[in-house]
């Protein structure tokens, strides 16, 4: 077998899948060029990937699945290096957003779970500067635009979403991304399992504008916050405090426009970038 690199953590759960997806092509018979040809994808990709070097698309292990008929198994492997991708304080959080039945978020800009992959690039790229730096993005990236899978699980769980205007006014440079990512909110907006709404600048200063904060139920009915702000998260298990929150977050839903007129708004802005 190929060895693996010095500077890939052999515990980790990319060096896991590379491992997985190593011995599936040799029992397959097949060379790293072979499957290059077969698949389409490059020989120095499939090759990263399976020394643990890199965190690919879904996509592409839901292909390399069937291909390899595993069952699964390369997307169950990619789930958890995906989780890897984040740092420690956002892990527990990750792990209970998976599994919520009901899920509340209050944001100033575009929510990871909403946002387009070109607009997640561009909101983690802001510190870039070398080519390992690029090739960490593109994992966050994956990994980000990976959790909106949740979204459309089955069954669905049931979410509610208040956007603040602040989002809708800060585009980023490339125009059609932007209108693409508007696009995009106003297609999840008819998604029914998903309530959107746009808080606008007309009610003034709130006691939220600090962070975003996510609340998620469980469904044997416990409840967490998870706030985020400055540089700093904190995730909130303590009843009294997830009630504070909760009404905090109730207060604000009543002053944001309905789902219908937040579709609206958004189109409007959508129809300025035009």
């Amino acid at each position: 077998m190929t060895a693996q690199p010095a500077d890939v953590d052999e515990g980790s759960g990319r060096a896991a899948s590379g491992r997985a997806l190593r011995y599936l092509r040799e029992r397959s018979g097949k060379s790293l060029s072979e499957l290059a040809a077969e698949t389409r994808y490059e020989k120095s990709y499939l090759y990263r990937l399976e020394a643990g070097q890199r965190l690919s698309k879904l996509a592409v292990m839901e292909d390399l699945d069937r291909y390899y008929e595993s069952g699964g198994l390369l997307v169950q492997l990619w789930k958890v290096a995906r989780r890897e991708v984040f740092k420690d304080k956002y892990k527990e959080f990750m792990r209970l957003e998976p599994t919520a039945t009901v899920m509340h978020l209050l944001t100033l800009g575009i929510p990871g779970l909403l946002q387009t992959e070109d607009v997640a690039r561009e909101s983690l790229s802001g510190a870039q500067e070398s080519q390992e730096d690029a090739e960490s993005v593109e994992e966050q990236v994956v990994a980000r635009v990976g959790r909106q899978q949740l979204l459309y699980r089955r069954p669905a769980p049931s979410v509610r979403i208040i956007i603040d205007e602040y989002a809708l006014r800060r585009p980023v440079p490339d125009a059609k991304v932007w209108r693409e990512q508007l696009t995009h909110l106003i297609d999840t907006a008819e998604v029914p399992s998903i309530v959107l709404q746009v808080l606008p600048f007309s009610v003034g200063s709130h006691h939220l504008m600090d962070g975003s904060l996510t609340l998620l139920w469980q469904e044997d009915g416990t409840a967490v916050a998870y706030t985020e702000g400055n540089g700093c998260a904190e995730l909130i298990e303590d009843p009294a405090a997830v009630t504070r929150y909760r009404l905090s977050y109730g207060r604000l839903r009543d002053r944001a426009l309905p789902p219908p007129e937040s579709a609206g708004f958004i189109r409007g802005v959508l129809e300025e970038q035009t």
